[in-house]
């Protein structure tokens, strides 16, 4: 039955057949996480299995997408709790929740195959508002970055408006690029919820804070300054002495930047490391199972997340964040901001422009309005 106009659907009745009930599984889970859903009497209940050791899954457990999703127990459609891709599907006291694979523990019974499992991909509900998109496209090109902006200064403004949560995440290249006084300005007045990021973000900060450098380039003059490559170092060093950036900040060592206003407006952050990092930082978490689990705290609940030149972490988070979280990637590499697109989201927008001037431009907006 296909859709003539915008917001009518088109559906396809398909009968899949299988030699064995193992075949027959593998394919049903496989239409499931492209939005399919059963029809008929193959709407029976899920499939359990019990998990024999900790961090272990069964065989053929059924993985989870970032769309809503729900599984049938008893007659009757159970809706999954904490929902996020690459995860599994475990059933305990009623209730389901998506889980990790290395975070489910003996006896837990886990959803498997693909029979009692329905994902709602939002293809099924016509046009009924408008969609969190601009340009026709999942990728806005330089040309476009304005009217992109005054879109995101739209949402941003009604998420404030109704106490709504906005997470932003940053790479360093917000420093190097002269984005931190927008940054800055956006927590003290009140629109950003928590911020993600890197020990580098951190480091380049007060740096910059304490020297007027980021990678020992002075910001103003844009010269590198002589001896300048050993100025992060010594932030670094300094706020290891202080024995965090908050203590940092209590002493009156650090009284300018962003993490100085992260710490005076109390917004939670996370710095996830990596075998790169300098230091690392007091602050930094060089467990990633840890800052992981972090990371998907800070998250949840997040209306907007503004990805601002991590490619990294804006993967990692843009795999924590389930369907209907509106996702602002901001880069001048157009590969980045693609492949968050590709992530399937209808809610994940890219932005290819410096990140410093999309910031200047964004504050710009958000003090007229």
């Amino acid at each position: 039955k296909p859709g003539y106009k915008k917001n009518e659907v088109s559906t396809a009745k398909i009968e899949v057949i299988a030699p064995r009930d193992e075949v027959l599984n593998r394919l049903i889970q496989k239409l499931v996480r492209q939005g399919a859903t059963l029809s008929g009497t193959e709407k029976g209940n899920a499939t359990l299995e019990v998990v024999k050791a900790d961090g272990v899954a069964p065989e053929h457990f059924a993985t989870t997408t970032i769309y809503p999703t729900d599984v049938m127990l008893n007659g009757e459609w159970l809706r999954v709790e904490n929902q996020r891709m690459d995860g599994v599907i475990v059933l305990n006291n009623g209730s389901a929740e998506c889980t990790l694979i290395r975070d489910v523990k003996k006896g837990d019974m886990v959803v498997t195959g693909g029979l009692g499992i329905k994902v709602s991909t939002f293809s099924d509900k016509s046009d009924s508002g408008e969609k969190f998109s601009f340009m026709g496209s999942s990728v806005s090109s330089e040309r476009k970055v304005e009217i992109a902006i005054d879109r995101v200064t739209w949402e941003m403004e009604r998420i404030k408006e109704r106490a709504g949560k906005l997470v932003v995440v940053a790479g360093p290249v917000v420093v190097h690029t002269g984005g931190v006084p927008a940054l800055s300005w956006m927590v003290k007045n009140g629109y950003i919820s928590a911020l993600l990021g890197g020990n580098a973000i951190a480091t380049h900060d007060v740096e910059n804070a304490f020297y007027g450098t980021s990678l020992g380039v002075d910001l103003r003059s844009g010269q590198q300054v002589e001896g300048g490559h050993r100025n992060h170092l010594g932030a670094i060093n300094t706020i290891r002495k202080a024995g965090s950036m908050e203590k940092a900040v209590e002493r009156g060592w650090l009284n300018s930047g962003l993490f100085y206003e992260l710490v005076k407006n109390k917004i939670p952050f996370s710095l996830a490391g990596s075998i790169r990092d300098d230091g690392p930082l007091p602050e930094t978490k060089m467990d990633l199972i840890e800052a992981q689990a972090e990371y998907a705290r800070l998250i949840k609940g997040a209306e907007m997340i503004l990805m601002l030149s991590s490619m990294l972490h804006s993967i990692g988070v843009g795999n924590m964040a389930p369907a209907g979280v509106k996702l602002v990637c901001v880069d001048i590499n157009p590969a980045v901001v693609t492949k968050l697109a590709d992530r399937g989201s209808l809610e994940s927008v890219g932005i290819v422009t410096d990140v410093g001037l999309f910031l200047a431009l964004l504050v710009e907006r958000l003090k007229k309005r």
